[in-house]
């Protein structure tokens, strides 16, 4: 299990509070980075001129990015391109990143039930932050370079009640953490195949969000 790398964006931390908190996925859960990355492969694809078939990528954004590039990369390549992929990420994928639908709304319900927003992220700790920097994210905490159920430490650090992801791997972090398992269906998996994997609820889009949590039940969240 890797250690949490935690960074704390707004206010102090109250890890430990169990289920004070809602924990979000970032890439198609938060950020729509479907362009961004796959701008950023197309660039590697430029430089290396390796065929990448971009639209594929982008059809199974969550995993990290090694198990991404050994489709196209032999093994001994993979450290050096997924150093270049990092160098070639803020300037090329920063910018190109907006805000999923209906995001602030449902980030804005959390913080009016008075709990706090987690972000865990597969991404890497250092373009995690930057990415909810750049999008202006009212987030307490930030923890990146975790996938699936290895997601499950740093949410059970800092409370979380309930995470929301579009990726079956964010059912198996929720499933790790004790956590109510929300799934949208933003991603590369469809309500019906978050649901038979075995997602507690299963919603369309975060614009719904904000109704699911006030029904929120079990004392997950507290009320203000």
């Amino acid at each position: 299990m890797l250690e949490p790398d935690v960074t704390r964006i707004n206010g102090p931390a109250s890890a430990g509070d169990t289920g004070t908190a809602i924990g979000f996925d970032l890439d198609l859960t938060l950020a729509d980075t479907r362009r961004a990355i796959g701008a950023v492969y197309a660039a590697l694809a430029a430089e290396t001129g390796v065929h990448i078939d971009v639209e594929a990528v982008v059809g199974r954004i969550g995993p990290p990015l090694e198990a991404e590039l050994a489709h196209w990369f032999p093994s001994a390549e993979i450290p050096a391109m997924a150093d270049r992929y990092r160098a070639l990420y803020p300037g090329i994928a920063i910018p190109a990143t907006v805000a999923m639908p209906g995001a602030a709304e449902a980030l804005a319900a959390v913080r009016e039930r008075g709990a706090r927003v987690v972000v865990v992220s597969g991404k890497n700790q250092v373009d995690t932050e930057r990415t909810v920097r750049h999008l202006g994210l009212p987030v307490d905490e930030v923890v990146g370079g975790l996938f699936g159920s290895e997601k499950g430490a740093a949410l059970r650090l800092h409370g979380v009640g309930a995470y929301v992801g579009d990726h079956t791997g964010d059912v198996d972090a929720a499933r790790a953490a004790a956590a109510v398992a929300v799934g949208v269906a933003t991603g590369p998996f469809d309500g019906p195949a978050l649901s038979e994997y075995g997602a507690d609820v299963v919603l369309p889009d975060l614009w719904a969000f904000p109704e699911w949590l006030v029904g929120f039940a079990g004392g997950a969240v507290p009320a203000p």
